[in-house]
């Protein structure tokens, strides 16, 4: 009896289930498909379209069912990707970490020189035990309510944290416990890295109250070099620009100018003087922006070579964190914290990043975008500080040599956009499920909420299709950079930006000149992994030049 019973109801299953498969089949139609092949440039007979029509209908059901199935946002695909093709050299040994020689600064008292100190100069102060990291982290609190409000770059003060460890420093460092040249130094955070019982907004309105009960791998590493954290940063919202839910983060070199982004936060803030550095990341220009319009030394690393875990999942094969500072240096000193896999970053691998400030500079191979750089319009203020940036370069002895990267065309342009917009709707799905949308501060056309939406149509064959051209990009780069291990450029010259993102190439943004209140900057693109040889070349660069000491003036800065 049981047998028949179940045979029945299998029997009145399957019958279920083929009226839903026929009710599906008849629920697309021809035009329907027509609509849809056309916004993909496709064009099919009617006994084609016919067909497809069917297909589509059966498998409403399946992918409706994938769908609902809740995924959180952190969840990464089961594919990643990975900069090491073949012919990619990768670093060995054991990490290193030997700064170049100096000495504690001198520094006047009741003046705002302190603020602007770098990371570097900071820790040779703690560890003499001129000062403390409790009364750094009281002056940098103190900046960041003062300041905080009329640039909007801070979140979330984490003050009650921040004295804790500051507190902390200072007892390991009197009793002979000094962890290193991160021990006791302020920083402030991004605010899509994870922080315990801390909110962590990602810059937007449907995530204003979201607490994580856990730390992101980065803000592990930092707590555990004994940095002292102050401040989760300003973002744009979702990644994207410097407008978030509080409004607009301000440049204050002007406050008129916003502080580009989306790591917006960040670059105002270190520029501010109201943190010994930060964290930001990057996806397309995330970093590199916002250090441009800041003004600030930032480090976008190798795709990969910092681990991701507790940061939020914009594009899973182009999101990177990196440090965003005041110096070279810092750059280096930060990243020796904070790279290397985690085991659970599987983009992470185990690589060590090695340091030595006083590495010689005969060793690198240097080239440069001449085409960028004669670009520039002639006889303009902006043409001349470029052309004496490359003269204190040369005077390096770098044996500068004119290097071209692949040239762009409609597919390799199209490849950015088209991967950030597929994967961003995979990431954010549930968001746009939940009709949440509506609630973002920006509705444009190209903001978020549209992006998802379109994202969703995309064919997953011409996604694919990118990813494959993405891997000829690649090989394409590889080979152009084979001569050498820097490139430097103007920042956003050509198709540097995108190119070097989608390979996950490392760069460098630091400081070269002024424009009036307008910082201009110079770039130091890296072969993969040679985080190491960008920064050498560029702290040559600084230590002839006083770029890195001049900072804007806070007493213009009105309260809020």
């Amino acid at each position: 009896m049981k047998s028949a019973v179940t045979a029945v109801a299998a029997a009145a299953a399957a019958a279920t289930a083929d009226e839903a498969e026929a009710q599906g089949a008849a629920s697309v139609s021809q035009a329907d498909v027509e609509a849809a092949t056309r916004v993909s440039g496709r064009e099919y007979t009617p006994a084609q379209r016919e067909q497809v029509a069917r297909r589509a209908g059966r498998s409403r059901a399946a992918l409706q069912a994938m769908r609902e199935g809740h995924l959180s946002e952190s969840l990464e695909p089961a594919t990643h990707f990975d900069p090491r093709i073949p012919g990619v050299r990768v670093p060995t040994g054991r990490p290193a970490l030997k700064l170049a020689a100096g000495s504690a600064p001198v520094v006047r008292a009741a003046s705002d020189e302190l603020a602007f100190l770098s990371v570097v100069q900071l820790s040779r102060l703690i560890r003499a035990r001129k000062i403390s990291s409790t009364s750094l982290t009281r002056m940098y609190l103190e900046r960041l309510k003062r300041y905080g409000p009329p640039l909007r770059c801070v979140v979330t003060l984490t003050e009650e944290l921040a004295l804790q460890q500051a507190a902390r420093a200072d007892r390991e460092i009197a009793a002979g416990e000094y962890r290193g040249p991160l021990h006791g130094i302020p920083w402030g955070a991004k605010d899509l890295l994870a922080t315990r019982g801390t909110r962590t907004t990602w810059g937007a309105r449907p995530y204003e109250n979201q607490v994580f009960d856990y730390d992101a791998t980065v803000v592990k590493r930092l707590e555990a070099a004994g940095a002292v954290l102050v401040a989760k940063l300003s973002m744009g919202e979702l990644a994207q620009g410097d407008h978030w839910f509080g409004g607009i983060t301000r440049c204050p070199w002007n406050l008129e100018r916003g502080s580009s982004g989306s790591s917006a936060g960040p670059g105002s803030a270190t520029a501010a003087g109201l943190v010994g550095f930060s964290i930001g990341s990057e996806t397309h220009g995330s970093i590199v922006s916002p250090s441009v319009a800041n003004g600030v030394t930032g480090l976008r690393p190798t795709y990969g070579r910092v681990p991701r875990t507790g940061a939020m999942a914009l594009c899973w094969t182009l999101d990177k964190l990196g440090p965003m500072c005041r110096a070279v240096e810092d750059c280096a000193v930060v990243l020796h914290a904070i790279h290397g896999a985690d085991g659970v970053d599987t983009s992470a691998p185990d690589l060590p990043f090695r340091w030595d400030g006083g590495q010689p500079l005969s060793r690198i191979k240097v080239g440069y975008d001449a085409e960028a750089f004669e670009r520039l319009e002639a006889g303009t203020p902006r043409r001349k500080i470029y052309e004496d940036a490359l003269a204190v370069l040369r005077r390096q002895h770098l044996g500068l040599r004119p290097v071209r990267l692949p040239q762009s065309n409609p597919a390799y342009q199209a490849l950015i956009g088209t991967i950030i917009t597929v994967e961003s709707a995979a990431s954010f799905q549930e968001l746009t499920a939940s009709g949440k949308l509506d609630l973002l501060e920006r509705q444009a056309e190209n903001s978020w909420p549209n992006t998802f939406r379109y994202g969703s149509t995309v064919p997953a064959v011409d996604y694919l299709q990118a990813l494959r051209l993405r891997r000829r990009l690649q090989s394409e780069v590889l080979a152009s950079m084979a001569e050498i291990d820097v490139l430097v450029t103007p920042p956003f010259a050509g198709s540097t930006l995108a190119f070097t993102n989608l390979t996950g190439n490392p760069t460098l943004i630091t400081r070269c000149g002024l424009l009036g209140d307008e910082p201009v900057s110079i770039e130091f693109v890296g072969g993969l992994y040679r985080e190491a040889e960008i920064l050498r070349v560029a702290l040559a660069f600084e230590r002839a030049t006083r770029w890195h000491t001049q900072w804007p003036d806070m007493s213009q800065v009105p309260a809020e």
